[in-house]
């Protein structure tokens, strides 16, 4: 059961963005922007917890999980350590998914040759 919550809370976040990209003249850059700033936007306000907690990694892993692990990770430092906690906070938080993906490119960079468009 845990799986189809997540593959259906995870495909409606895609099934948004898909409708946003093909609706609307929206770059796909900007609805990733979007998407990570709503995860900051609802995590904030309480609002992403439940839906991670029912949906677990169909929650957690698209952006919007991004920006909720970046709020949740400055609301424990601003009440660990006051007003620099907003500027220490999110990168603690999200420091392990963040060297994953700079070392997944760094591999992918030294694996492929990129080509120059024509």
């Amino acid at each position: 059961m845990d799986y189809l919550k997540a593959f259906l809370v995870g495909g409606l976040l895609c099934l948004i963005g898909q409708i946003l990209i093909d609706k609307t003249r929206l770059s796909p850059a900007r609805i990733l922007v979007g998407y990570v700033v709503a995860g900051v936007f609802f995590g904030g306000l309480g609002l992403y917890k439940p839906l991670v907690e029912f949906a677990g990694a169909g929650a957690s892993v698209p952006l919007t999980g991004f920006g909720y692990l970046l709020s949740q990770g400055v609301r424990k430092a601003v009440n660990a350590d006051g007003f620099l906690g907003i500027f220490s906070g999110g990168l603690k938080a999200a420091a392990c998914g963040i060297t994953a993906a700079i070392m997944a490119g760094l591999l992918v960079s030294l694996i492929f040759k990129p080509k120059d468009k024509a």
